[in-house]
């Protein structure tokens, strides 16, 4: 059993579905439409969501509007909905009854105080926050050693806010990081199959197991 909630981003083939159901995360999320990361098409995703079972779904959207949310949710009914971190909360109000993950992305410049304020801004609107250090090329290693951000402040931020982070790490620093900030879970991600239906999962392996025995 895994020591946290773990959400598999942007996954976009089965191969990696079925690797992460089986290593039991508690999320299971598509990215639609926009930004860098890998996108998925809404029928291909309900595609893969037929077989694999045990995890909770989540539609990812960087730039969404409520009615473009709305159309995909009705063809893949999800547990909850991530948004991009400028979404208006004018939109979330128009889908009532959804369950929203709210992304922030962290900047080298990010201070406390800012982070801090966008949280509790938005905190009313959604369920969870999805804090991303990873797009800004900050790992944990560079987190402890001293920034903006001190692990403290996040450790009391995420005491306050459930969030899911996403923050590249070693097997070997899973302990310290899972103790020192206390995260509702955190996010990882697949990759590209080599082929269909072949891939590697050795960091992968190495990163959960960690998990597993974190403690």
């Amino acid at each position: 059993m895994l020591r946290t909630k773990i959400k598999a981003s942007a996954v976009t083939n089965l191969t990696d579905a079925r690797y992460f159901a089986a290593r039991e995360v508690e999320w299971l999320g598509f990215r639609f439409g926009g930004g860098p990361e890998a996108t998925i098409s809404p029928l291909a995703a309900k595609a893969i969501s037929e077989w694999v079972d045990g995890v909770k779904f989540i539609g990812e959207f960087d730039f969404a509007t409520a009615e473009e949310i709305q159309a995909v949710h009705q063809l893949l009914p999800f547990d909850a909905v991530q948004v991009g971190m400028y979404t208006p909360n004018s939109e979330l109000e128009k889908l009532p009854g959804l369950t929203f993950i709210r992304e922030v992305v962290v900047e080298k410049g990010t201070t406390e105080a800012e982070l801090a304020a966008h949280f509790e801004e938005n905190a009313g609107h959604c369920a969870y926050f999805l804090l991303d250090f990873t797009k800004s090329g900050i790992d944990w290693a560079s987190l402890r050693s001293g920034g903006s951000l001190s692990p403290d402040f996040l450790k009391n931020l995420f005491h306050r806010h459930k969030t899911i982070l996403a923050l590249d790490f070693r097997a070997n620093e899973a302990h310290d990081l899972l103790n020192e900030l206390q995260p509702e879970g955190l996010s990882l991600s697949g990759g590209a199959e080599e082929q269909v239906g072949l891939k590697s999962f050795d960091e992968l392996d190495e990163i959960l197991d960690a998990l597993e025995h974190a403690g």
